[in-house]
């Protein structure tokens, strides 16, 4: 299982529009890409269906929310509390998503394909504030990503749409190679 998730630093107390906007650029991506979403301390009461039902009534965005409520029925759609000691195990192995890895905890894109193609779940967290992710988040991770390979900012909603693209590219590329199909350069 992979798994794309915002991590809320903006405001732990109240919803805003940037908050709405963020999750309803997410959904599409998710869901096309073969993700999961998951948000992580939001501000946001109700089970996942309840959420999306909300969310998607108040957006144009992804078919006026269509995608995201598909995620919440195909119980793809995950709401967390901030993690105090770790996530939950079944979304496997935490990696921030930076463009400044630690070198002993860096890993890239084809790296994370490979293992999820191999059964590996991962948990890639996506800071959604000013600041991105939390100091502590860096810590508890096993790995970081940059998803550009050389040190690129991308904004928020850019970065949603790269990592998923980005991973699930390499799968594809990968799978060729071991289905016996064309074979991409360089792998």
């Amino acid at each position: 299982m992979l798994t794309i998730a915002l991590y809320n630093t903006y405001d732990r107390r109240r919803l805003h529009e940037a908050h709405l906007r963020a999750i309803a650029r997410a959904g599409p991506v998710a869901y096309a890409y073969g993700f999961h979403l998951a948000l992580v301390g939001f501000p946001l009461e109700g089970s996942p269906l309840d959420v999306a039902l909300e969310i998607s009534g108040h957006t144009t965005i992804g078919d006026g929310g269509r995608y995201l409520l598909e995620l919440a029925r195909k119980n793809a759609f995950h709401l967390l509390d901030f993690p105090g000691n770790g996530f939950p195990p079944q979304f496997g192995t935490v990696v921030t998503t930076t463009r400044k890895p630690s070198p002993e905890k860096a890993v890239d894109p084809l790296e994370i394909a490979r293992r999820a193609l191999m059964g590996e779940s991962f948990i890639l967290l996506v800071g959604l504030g000013r600041h991105g992710l939390p100091k502590e988040t860096f810590k508890l991770a096993r790995h970081h990503m940059d998803v550009t390979g050389r040190g690129v900012s991308l904004e928020t909603c850019t970065a949603i749409g790269a990592i998923p693209a980005g991973i699930s590219t390499f799968m594809e590329a990968l799978r060729w190679k071991t289905d016996g199909r064309k074979k991409p350069r360089g792998f």
